[in-house]
């Protein structure tokens, strides 16, 4: 299968799409400094209507990449055909940057759970991710880009970190990383792992992507609900994974109590001044 080069990382900060910033999109004059859009897959896996519309409209206007929460690539019983046709048609609808999902399941015989549920990492799931992972990428015709989860239990069959079931699993299967700091951090405080250990075990040359979001503190625990700003762990830590993996692709991703875009424009130009103070040599090659 040909390998899809990395997508230029000049064009490097993005936002989430969300129904109520659509205009702010679409206005001829003063668009939002947004060098592409990331959309929920199966927001737009619909026969017609308004949201494709607009999908395209927006599409006409910026470049996009797919983000998926349903492909369940920890499924025992493996991907879905009817979802990786839609998935593959609105593909060639929206000719995305790049395609992306979660390393999780989320459901068991035919229901979905509609959650993003860890895996145990053990050889055995090893080699079910793979083998899903292979047919997703044979069915999509590029690689697959793979987002590492919040989680909340732990699994006493694991036999290797999360980390290390990614690095293994991009070897055996050559697809990307979208390593999602928030995540990292919300599983590191529940699970008392460090942070900088997991980012130093991934490989530098598989992440495509990074995403900044929020949380909830509960005091003994952290919930990943994206619903707030970018906290200042998760801050810290992007800082490091730019040392860490270079001027990678980011994205700010709000899902719940979604604010005015100002602020997250202004989110994401924090972002950017990271970068730039992080790594302003590897920046200026770049451009």
């Amino acid at each position: 299968m040909p390998h899809d080069p990395r997508y230029p990382l000049t064009a490097g900060f993005g936002l989430g799409l969300r129904t109520p910033h659509y205009s702010s999109f679409l206005q001829e004059e003063g668009r939002p400094a947004v060098d592409w859009l990331e959309i929920i897959s199966e927001n737009y896996m619909v026969p017609g209507g308004k949201p494709l519309q607009m999908l395209d409209a927006i599409r006409a206007k910026y470049p996009m990449v797919m983000h998926g929460v349903s492909l369940s690539i920890g499924a025992l019983a493996g991907p879905d055909p009817v979802y990786l046709k839609q998935l593959r048609a609105l593909m060639g609808r929206v000719q995305p940057l790049w395609v992306s999902d979660h390393l999780c399941w989320t459901g068991v015989h035919g229901r979905q759970m509609h959650d993003l549920l860890p895996l145990p990492y053990t050889d055995e799931a090893l080699r079910l991710v793979a083998r899903n992972v292979e047919q997703v990428q044979e069915a999509l015709g590029r690689r697959l880009v793979l987002e590492n989860v919040s989680s909340y239990i732990e699994y006493r069959s694991s036999a290797m970190s999360e980390a290390q079931f990614l690095r293994e699993l991009c070897a055996r299967t050559d697809c990307l990383l979208l390593v999602d700091l928030n995540n990292i951090h919300v599983s590191a405080v529940n699970h008392g792992f460090d942070a900088l250990a997991y980012l130093h075990e991934l490989p530098p040359e598989r992440v495509q992507q990074f995403h900044l979001a929020g949380h909830t503190d509960h005091g003994d625990h952290l919930v990943d609900t994206h619903d707030h700003p970018v906290a200042a762990p998760v801050w810290a830590l992007y800082r490091e994974a730019l040392r860490r993996f270079g001027p990678v692709p980011t994205m700010i991703e709000r899902d719940d109590h979604i604010p005015p875009l100002a602020e997250l424009l202004a989110e994401l130009d924090q972002a950017r001044a990271f970068a730039e103070s992080t790594l302003p040599a590897m920046l200026r090659a770049a451009a």
